[in-house]
């Protein structure tokens, strides 16, 4: 009998004896685990093309202590390269779980295109199916919102189904629970303005321009600015989280099947909220930023409080704060809209709930910086 050289890894043996000039056995020893370093099927070609006769394989597992789904792994492989040559496999010499686990492996053969390939589209199909997407999502957008009117209209007639409690809930959620970092973003704000303004002004001994500066900046934009987009990260993707995950567990649909919309008793408090409190807490951010940039006037600069406050107050008018609430309102329905929106939008698993609040984030955030400039031209073609 001719043996050919065992190939031996860490924990298994693999070796080739020639009985017949067609005929191979296969001894397999040792530990075949997924853990352990099993030979590759390449060698086993090797063994192969040095006897082109053989037209049939046996097993030998009297030396194997140990087996899982590696065993397996490297048998269906081998059975892969025997069919390629046309070599017959006996699997009786392997034990019999093996042979009962080979034979629900190969019972079924692999359906043709069942395995995903990774083929890149062409630049014009990508372009296209970019196009169909944006045109999926304004159709979804547009059902959103006029949905959100008739839940709105409703309001109006006093026949919208939702719960007071949760409206003030959500109100509590949006404004006083906000205030401290609505109170530490502004007054960064305010100071990093007033710093950039007097590196400037301080060359041509116009410091007290600082509160000009700062008053206009954060009444009419920066406060609305930066308050909608602490919103939109805080509590834009907390109301799609929270929508998301009624999505997952059904409770959509369970409201839908009792009668109850959706639209208007679970969007509609939030849209409300986020409406009412944006001003406030705009307003609230301009006199924070204003604060800041006083500590770099009066602390930095040498400015009198009084003199500041007096600039301040020379320097604003209401129309400038009244700009800052449109901003603000506008800049709460949207993140309201966004908030919502993903989380209605939302898929039926944890991953799901996961890219809606990122989402949300994101639209709110687009949707703000957008509007921002739409607002600031108008404004300036109408000279407000």
């Amino acid at each position: 009998m001719d043996t050919a050289t065992a190939t031996k890894t860490e924990h298994c043996e693999l070796s080739f004896h020639w009985s017949t000039t067609d005929t191979a056995r296969v001894e397999l020893g040792g530990s075949w685990t997924i853990h352990a370093e099993l030979p590759p099927i390449a060698q086993v070609q090797q063994q192969l093309d040095a006897r082109p006769a053989v037209r049939r394989l046996l097993f030998d597992t009297q030396r194997l202590t140990n087996w899982d789904s590696g065993l397996l792994t490297f048998l269906l492989g081998l059975s892969a390269l025997c069919a390629r040559r046309h070599i017959e496999i006996d699997p009786g010499g392997l034990p019999q779980g093996v042979q009962r686990l080979l034979r629900l492996a190969t019972a079924v053969p692999e359906r043709q295109g069942a395995r995903r390939e990774d083929v890149r589209a062409s630049l014009l199909a990508r372009i296209g199916k970019a196009t169909l997407a944006a045109r999926q999502e304004a159709i979804e957008l547009l059902n959103f919102l006029g949905q959100a009117t008739l839940a709105f209209g409703a309001l109006l007639r006093g026949r919208a189904r939702y719960q007071r409690a949760d409206l003030l809930l959500i109100i509590q959620e949006c404004g006083a629970q906000a205030l401290p970092i609505v109170s530490l973003i502004s007054l960064l704000v305010g100071l990093i303005l007033a710093f950039i303004g007097a590196v400037q002004l301080q060359q041509f001994g116009a410091q007290i321009y600082i509160a000009d500066l700062v008053g206009i900046g954060m009444a009419r934009q920066m406060g609305a600015m930066m308050t909608g987009i602490i919103m939109a990260g805080r509590t834009g993707a907390a109301f799609a989280a929270q929508l998301g995950t009624m999505t997952v567990n059904e409770e959509v649909d369970a409201l839908t099947t009792t009668g109850l919309p959706p639209m208007e008793f679970l969007v509609l408090p939030r849209m409300l909220a986020l409406m009412v409190m944006m001003p406030l807490l705009a307003l609230y951010a301009d006199l924070m930023g204003i604060l800041g940039g006083a500590v770099v006037g009066v602390g930095l600069m040498d400015l009198g409080a009084m003199t500041y406050y007096q600039e301040t107050r020379r320097a604003l008018h209401l129309t400038d704060f009244v700009v800052g609430l449109v901003y603000a309102a506008v800049f709460g329905v949207l993140v309201a809209v966004a908030g919502c929106l993903r989380g209605m939008q939302c898929g039926r698993s944890a991953s799901a709930v996961g890219e809606a609040a990122t989402s949300a984030v994101v639209t709110a955030i687009v949707f703000i910086i957008v509007s921002d400039a739409i607002l600031t031209v108008m404004l300036n073609t109408l000279g407000i």
